[in-house]
């Protein structure tokens, strides 16, 4: 089981000042984790600080733009507005966990193909709810899509793009 590199500083840190701890154990990326925070951490500062797993954005930090979508349990959640706390015994998968052996993910490799990533801010999220669409509908049709990217926000690529990434993935083999 593997423990974040800062967890024995933080503690101390923690145990000093006397606020209490929260200990949980949780799959992140297809490893196990055993954590030790603070109780009101977020999954997004948790993963991001703690973990050192910064492809999850903080955008708005008030569940606004998807910037920070990872799959709990294979269900799109906003790691913003996650309490750390409540994951106990979850699996959580982030853009990081999606390459497999050093190959992309096919959503990932039609995201490049299709030109769907300008800045890449909102990349991680978008591709985390188009997996969970995928998983559940293999055949999604445009609105599908539509539907199921709408909490996520992009400024660059004027959607067409994504959209037209997300139909690409669906009819990889």
């Amino acid at each position: 089981m593997k423990r974040p590199k800062r967890r024995a500083a933080r503690r101390r840190a923690v145990l000093e000042k006397g606020q209490p701890l929260r200990r949980i154990e949780v799959t992140i990326n297809g490893e196990e984790f055993d954590l030790t925070f603070k109780p009101a951490r977020t999954l997004l500062e948790l993963l991001r600080d703690d973990l050192d797993l910064t492809g999850t954005k903080e955008g708005c930090d008030g569940g606004e733009c998807g910037a920070c979508t990872v799959l709990i349990d294979d269900e799109p959640r906003l790691a913003c507005l996650t309490l750390a706390a409540t994951l106990r015994g979850k699996k959580i998968l982030t853009i990081e966990g999606l390459a497999k052996d050093g190959r992309l993910h096919p959503l990932q490799r039609a995201f490049l193909e299709k030109g769907a990533v300008q800045c890449g801010y909102c990349t991680p999220g978008v591709i985390l709810s188009a997996k969970a669409l995928l998983d559940s509908n293999p055949a999604p049709t445009e609105e599908d899509i539509k539907k199921a990217l709408a909490g996520n926000l992009c400024r660059c690529t004027g959607y067409q793009k994504i959209i037209s990434a997300v139909l690409e993935a669906a009819a990889a083999p």
